[in-house]
């Protein structure tokens, strides 16, 4: 939890990810330096606020959280001013993440941490503009909601320093945040490219008629997704190899990984494919809308976290 509630995070970018990260650092007793170039920034992160901060009370919120204390900037600089870490959250545009990092690296004191959200980008990459204090920027990519899941991929690249990988894994922890550090660059990271592996399936199998999208979610909500909310793939199936774990697993099973259960190379985005994957939404969604779906999951997803904290 935070024990520094005077301290300020500056969210560059009010999107969907930059939003959570404003309500998450509220809720855990931060203040908030909100900016963003698009009209409506300031009202679309109060009615995201609206709808996040229930979830978040029934999870707890910190000593000092209080939603008020965001300040919506009229300028980058003015939104930078006296922050500890900066949140990028631009839309995933190289080009674009280039440029802004290089402006709040320009702007920035060399000890201020600049975090990026990207959900895939190298921080090499990201940073070939920067000029003043590169080794400072660090990849901050976070899981939606973000004011509900715990985990945050904290990246190094080739020129982030240590210290300041420790400064980011430390601000982080503090907000009440799990944090996996890679000290090794790859795109994707680990958690988006354990996703990335198994929506491409599930666009080859609708792609494929082989099963319906909401076929494809109940695979996974009535299955191995109950599983892994408490133990990943690799400790479900230690478990599923029975009192000799994981390696009479591998020796038992280990030929069928020759065998053609996946295809990884994405499918072709036909209009077909496009088509079906978000006529096969709306089917499962039922007529209820994006806001009605997020109050559900939200509730879902504080039930869990409620039960696994019982639990530990």
């Amino acid at each position: 939890m935070n024990n520094q509630p005077s301290s300020t995070v500056a969210c560059i970018g009010m999107g969907v990810i930059g939003c959570g990260w404003a309500a998450h650092f509220l809720g855990q007793g931060y203040g908030v330096q909100a900016w963003d170039p698009a009209p409506g920034g300031e009202q679309r992160l109060q009615e995201f606020l609206d709808l996040a901060w229930p979830a978040m009370e029934q999870l707890g919120l910190a000593a000092g959280a209080d939603r008020s204390r965001v300040t919506f900037c009229a300028t980058t600089e003015e939104a930078i001013s006296g922050a500890l870490l900066v949140q990028e959250n631009a839309p995933e545009r190289l080009e674009l993440k280039q440029s802004l990092l290089a402006e709040l690296d320009q702007l920035c004191a060399p000890e201020v941490i600049i975090a990026s959200s990207t959900s895939g980008y190298l921080i090499s990459d990201m940073t070939e503009q920067c000029r003043h204090a590169p080794e400072r920027v660090v990849v901050g990519h976070p899981f939606n909601p973000v004011y509900l899941l715990p985990l945050v991929e904290v990246v190094a690249g080739p020129q982030t320093s240590s210290a300041a990988m420790d400064r980011a894994v430390k601000i982080y922890e503090s907000t009440g945040k799990t944090v996996m550090r890679l000290d090794k660059e790859v795109e994707g990271f680990v958690s988006d490219r354990l996703q990335e592996a198994m929506w491409r399936e599930a666009l080859h199998m609708v792609a494929n008629g082989e099963a319906t999208v909401e076929q494809l979610d109940l695979a996974i909500t009535a299955g191995p997704g109950l599983r892994w909310a408490l133990m990943g793939p690799m400790l479900t199936f230690h478990l599923a190899g029975g009192e000799g774990g994981m390696a009479h697993m591998l020796d038992h099973f280990g030929p069928s990984l020759q065998s053609p259960w996946t295809r990884l190379v994405a499918p072709e985005l036909t209009t077909e494919l496009r088509d079906a994957v978000v006529e096969g939404c709306l089917d499962e969604a039922a007529g209820r809308t994006v806001a009605d779906l997020v109050e559900e999951r939200d509730r879902g997803l504080v039930k869990i976290l409620q039960a696994l904290r019982a639990g530990d």
